[in-house]
């Protein structure tokens, strides 16, 4: 695959302004530049690492440059790369990376890495993709997550309730949580009708994305429960209510439901634990998402990644910073921080060991579901297939409460052709 067919489907047009900002940038500030996606808290957290990096390293000190949400970055990564002016690092989902690969427009990191990294195995790239062939490390792990689940403290004590561990302990909960007053209604559950949590309803009701012949699937049958568990919520028990907005717009929204108290369960990423504890009005409290016939979740977050691009000269750099980053240090530094998982395992074990998992049991939440992680399919096709097959027809067809067999006999036939 050329590079100039990533101008196909898959990637979000971006502005042209917004393209012209971030490839010009200041043209004072010569040192590579470092593209990212953080927000709010985790970016705070980011620019710290990149600042201590850089006076510790400062004849290969970069310039961290923000690129908007995750899709947004994309877009404007695919421009860049079109036009020959990518940053030297970036990063980007996990789910793109198979994609990107394959376009030949992603550099072998193996030779700018030293050593072992002991990175935790669900989280490198070796464990978060199943069937890849293509030899080399193409991909490092930093800001990972999975999806959990969080509660009201203070309902689940005034309710006398547990965090569920089954859908049919999901859809009780739900409905005792669930209250209507004359100032309006409390959602005993809420979750984005986003392609990463289906994901995880069709790893827990049993099924797979792709078959053993690497054809999507979308789960079979359980891909039919997953997106029926939703509209079961929605309209016979009236229990969830769909957050307004897509994309991480609704991430967004229902954490802001969540800490006004219209919601006494929520699912969202790991990576907002941080900012929930801290802005939340009650005790927030953590649990592992629950199961039908097994435990099973996504790993979500983002790789650090180098254009094929990047120039010799920034080589060293990067990969300097990249071992800086995938250090224990760095690493714990930022998941205890924000609420992502830390990378490595010795910085894993040292939290253990020095009580932090006992003082802070949600943290602890994520580290547990680590054995119920599913690796994605490495196909170039898995990033279109979350784009543009899924993302939408999810959402139709809970909004629109469509007949959830036929929804996704048509997603994929529509997989089949479209990819």
């Amino acid at each position: 695959m050329r590079r100039d067919q990533l101008g196909r489907r898959g990637l979000l047009q971006a502005s042209s302004a917004a393209i012209v900002s971030s490839l010009v940038g200041c043209k004072e500030d010569n040192r590579p530049p470092l593209w990212f996606s953080y927000g709010g808290k985790n970016r705070e957290e980011l620019l710290k690492l990149v600042d201590e990096f850089n006076k510790l390293e400062p004849a290969h000190a970069l310039k961290p440059v923000f690129q908007g949400d995750y899709f947004e970055l994309l877009a404007k990564l695919r421009t860049a790369l079109s036009a020959g002016r990518a940053p030297a690092v970036t990063h980007v989902i996990a789910e793109v990376v198979p994609y990107l690969v394959q376009a030949n427009v992603l550099a072998d990191l193996s030779p700018m890495l030293e050593g072992d990294l002991e990175l935790v195995p669900q989280l490198s790239e070796l464990g978060t993709y199943s069937g890849k062939q293509q030899p080399g490390t193409f991909g490092l792990p930093f800001n990972r997550s999975t999806p959990i689940a969080y509660f009201n403290g203070n309902l689940l004590k005034e309710l006398n309730l547990s965090p569920p561990t089954t859908w049919s302990e999901l859809r009780t909960f739900a409905q005792a949580a669930t209250t209507s007053t004359e100032s309006g209604t409390r959602y005993g559950f809420a979750c984005p009708v986003d392609w990463w949590f289906w994901v995880a309803l069709v790893y827990q009701a049993g099924g797979e994305l792709c078959d053993q012949e690497g054809r999507f699937t979308l789960g079979g049958e359980a891909g039919v429960e997953a997106l029926a568990l939703w509209q079961a919520l929605v309209h016979e028990d009236k229990t969830m209510r769909p957050p307004s907005g897509r994309d991480y717009t609704a991430w967004g929204n229902i954490n802001q439901e969540f800490l006004a108290g219209r919601f006494a369960m929520i699912w969202n990423s790991s990576a907002f634990l941080r900012y929930l504890e801290t802005n939340a009005s009650f005790p927030v409290v953590a649990a592992p998402l629950p199961a039908k016939l097994t435990t099973g979740v996504p790993s979500g977050g983002t790789m650090f990644v180098v254009p094929s691009s990047c120039p010799p000269e920034w080589r060293e750099g990067v990969g300097r910073f990249l071992r800086f980053m995938m250090s224990p240090h760095c690493s714990n530094q930022f998941a205890t921080n924000t609420g992502y998982i830390p990378v490595t395992r010795p910085g894993i074990e040292a939290l253990r060991e020095s009580g932090h998992y006992k003082r802070f049991p949600n943290d602890a939440v994520a580290i547990s579901q680590l054995d119920a992680v599913r690796p994605w399919p490495w196909s170039k096709k898995l990033f279109r297939v979350q784009r543009e097959v899924m993302q939408s027809r999810l959402e139709s067809a809970v909004l629109n409460n469509e007949h959830p067999g036929a929804a996704m006999r048509a997603a994929v036939q529509s997989v089949a052709v479209e990819t």
